[in-house]
């Protein structure tokens, strides 16, 4: 099963709806790709070995991607109601639009959740993340994240380097990062 994107509607409802406009828009990969959104385990579905999220401490195709993006950092967070300190405040904190200066690496090692990205024209997209999918955001993307409706996943944060947690709120046009996100939608 590959990635499932989506244009959203604008409604203010819960955040942990799909939002899906009416006729549904969907998004390919290759459109996401455009943007700078890579996900790793619809490009790796041809390889010999997929990504496989119940041994991902001693996953050899895990192991190979880490190794050839240079993803020396990694931990492991849990987004529930019971193991995320502040987790309502925590929640809307990864839904304000932001961008990061470093690209944003996840893997989704259980349950369910959201990335929304902006296109060129400031349109939402969603992208659906389940057990097993690996994404990558570029540095300078505006993007936020949230769960679905089960309000539970497990992720693997990874970086390359030393890990870095700032986010910038949207207005964070000024970045040198961002211009050069920019140059991906053009």
């Amino acid at each position: 099963m590959g990635i499932e994107a989506w244009y959203m509607d604008s409604c203010d409802e819960d955040q942990r709806k799909p939002h899906r406009l009416n006729p549904n828009q969907p998004v390919s990969v290759d459109e996401l790709k455009k943007l700078g959104v890579f996900y790793w385990k619809f490009l790796h579905e041809t390889a010999h070995n997929k990504l496989n999220a119940d041994i991902y401490e001693t996953d050899p195709e895990l192991e190979q991607i880490r190794k050839e993006q240079g993803y020396s950092y990694m931990d492991i967070i849990t987004i529930h109601k019971d193991t995320l300190p502040n987790y309502e405040e925590k929640l809307k904190m990864f839904y304000e639009e932001h961008l990061h200066l470093d690209d944003e690496i996840r893997y989704i090692l259980d349950g369910r959740a959201y990335f929304d990205v902006r296109d060129k024209e400031e349109r939402w997209i969603r992208i659906a993340m389940s057990k097993g999918d690996l994404i990558t955001l570029p540095a300078g993307i505006y993007h936020r994240f949230t769960l679905d409706e089960s309000n539970y996943t497990k992720a693997m944060r990874l970086f390359v380097g030393e890990p870095v947690w700032k986010a910038y709120n949207r207005p964070a046009d000024g970045f040198d990062i961002r211009q050069k996100s920019e140059s991906f939608l053009l």
